[in-house]
């Protein structure tokens, strides 16, 4: 298979095969991703890449890397033009254009990663192909998780969620470490294809066996432990209409909905109710209603966590995260660009607005804030925030677990639902902590400490998940380094071949050059 699919790069000097070969890689790739799940395609698609750059030029490189981008971000998020053509008021249009642009932006972090790999080593050389090439990738992956405020989606690390190894390796290495074995597959796959004869294969299978049950030895363990006795949880999914959430006259149907589908409250010592499930400020919900729900909960020892936009000293608007009949309330730190605010509005006024949500401008939130339930600390990531392993960490680490806040009725009946709850997955795996997903439309879901889903609500109905989580204490590997020892790594590595290029002195992996 991999022959066959490596063969379609070969071609002669102006042949359409490899660019042709590239981009398609590029596209089939998400069927890696959810909802399909298929984690083994990854290395295949990669190898397909690698492959047509590996004797490139840094330019034709960053051609090739453009179009496996294209391919990639033009299939695997296109879904983000449902929010602007549905309720970002531009029409289809603007949505066109401007999730048109979003993909010609991300298409650059391939491109740039086989430019930079090319330029470090021009050689078609095992240096350039197991060194050059997985480390400029990896380099602009982790980028991508903060330039520009950071879209880490599509990482390949969370092509791997379903893989055997993935429990064992992202406590340790976090979704990054995945990537890099991705692309060292690939590599592998390529160094193959590039032999003659069987024994590359059959070197390369036994390495592969080898390594993979080293790692399942060594790494298949409990960095953390049970914190105490398991909570019942109650997750609430309002299931709403974006058009019709924050409509004034609706408003009394939300608070009775929510209300009535979090009963009988003793049936749950935590219930979570989605981001801005609450269509209205906090301080502006009904006296009579907040009053009803604290006794409620009072007398049943239950905890109710609700999503709803709150005012801070200065005016300001926040997404929040609030614990009722409690002080406690954690404000979004990162948001969603043309989501939840319009950058640059200073310069461009309400020009802009056109590609946002109607209840844009929220400003961030400050602290890192943990909400207590019953004797445990709870973790928020509201939406967008499951994305950034990083930041996460940071928060997880002091937590007993972690509640995911989500709206994605924004993405209508789309796979980008389904990619969310698979980033959630990845976080539980690398924290060794439940995630508690509560969303208004899907997909709502209770995710174990080992990234399986426990308990998952059916899209697009308004429904209470009830199922139960062990509270974890203690640290993974990743909550202690986080990507720190990868990013060392690939910067040795990246320096390594930016000195010995420098120096004008030829790398020797092998006695001889890799022969084609």
């Amino acid at each position: 298979m991999a022959k066959a699919l490596l063969h379609l790069g070969r071609s002669r000097p102006g042949s359409l095969a490899p660019w042709l070969s590239t981009t398609a890689a590029g596209a089939v790739l998400p069927l890696a991703f959810a909802p399909w799940s298929w984690w083994w395609l990854a290395p295949f698609c990669v190898a397909v890449l690698f492959h047509n750059a590996w004797t490139a030029s840094p330019g034709r490189a960053f051609a090739l890397g453009y179009l496996f981008g294209l391919g990639l971000f033009g299939v695997g998020v296109s879904w983000i033009h449902v929010s602007m053509t549905q309720y970002g008021g531009g029409g289809p249009v603007t949505s066109f254009i401007a999730t048109g642009g979003l993909i010609a932006l991300l298409a650059l972090f391939p491109a740039l990663a086989l430019c930079l790999a090319r330029g470090l080593r021009p050689q078609a050389d095992a240096w350039a192909l197991w060194a050059s090439l997985p480390a400029a990738w990896l380099a602009l992956e982790w980028l991508r998780t903060w330039l520009f405020t950071g879209f880490p989606w599509l990482l390949l690390g969370y092509s791997q969620t379903d893989a055997p190894l993935a429990a064992a390796l992202a406590p340790v290495t976090g979704v990054l470490g995945l990537s890099a074995v991705v692309t060292l597959l690939a590599a592998a796959l390529v160094w193959c294809a590039a032999g003659r004869g069987w024994r590359r294969w059959a070197v390369t299978a036994i390495a592969v066996a080898a390594l993979g049950a080293a790692t399942h030895a060594g790494l298949t363990r409990d960095w953390t432990r049970p914190a105490g006795p398991p909570l019942e949880v109650a997750l609430v999914q309002g299931n709403f209409d974006q058009a019709e959430k924050w409509r004034p006259e609706n408003r009394s149907k939300t608070l009775a909905r929510y209300a009535t589908l979090s009963e009988p409250l003793e049936q749950a010592d935590l219930i979570v109710w989605p981001e801005t499930a609450m269509p209205l400020l906090y301080a502006n919900l009904p006296t009579a209603y907040l009053d009803k729900l604290t006794r409620r909960l009072d007398a049943a020892e239950a905890t109710l966590i609700l999503g709803a936009p709150t005012r801070g000293e200065s005016g300001r608007i926040f997404n929040s995260a609030v614990a009722v009949g409690t002080s406690a309330a954690y404000a979004k730190r990162h948001l969603v660009p043309f989501g939840e605010y319009v950058p640059l509005r200073g310069l461009f006024g309400d020009l802009l607005d056109v590609l946002g949500a109607p209840e844009s401008d929220f400003a961030p939130g400050a602290q890192a804030t943990l909400l207590p339930v019953a004797e445990y600390r709870a973790a928020i990531a509201i939406c967008y925030e499951i994305i950034f392993p990083s930041e996460v960490a940071s928060l997880a680490a002091g937590s007993n677990f972690i509640v995911n806040m989500s709206n994605d009725a924004w993405f209508g009946d789309s796979i980008g639902p389904w990619q969310h709850l698979q980033i959630a997955r990845m976080r539980a795996m690398e924290t060794q902590r439940y995630v508690l997903r509560a969303t208004n439309t899907g997909v709502t879901a209770v995710i174990n400490d080992r990234g399986r889903v426990r308990a998952q609500a059916q899209q697009f109905e308004a429904v209470k998940l009830v199922s139960n989580l062990v509270p974890r204490t203690g640290l993974t590997p990743y909550l202690r380094w986080r990507d720190a020892p990868l990013l060392i790594t690939i910067t040795v590595l990246l320096l390594f071949l930016t000195i010995r290029r420098g120096a004008g002195r030829p790398l020797r992996f092998t006695k001889k050059a890799v022969k084609r």
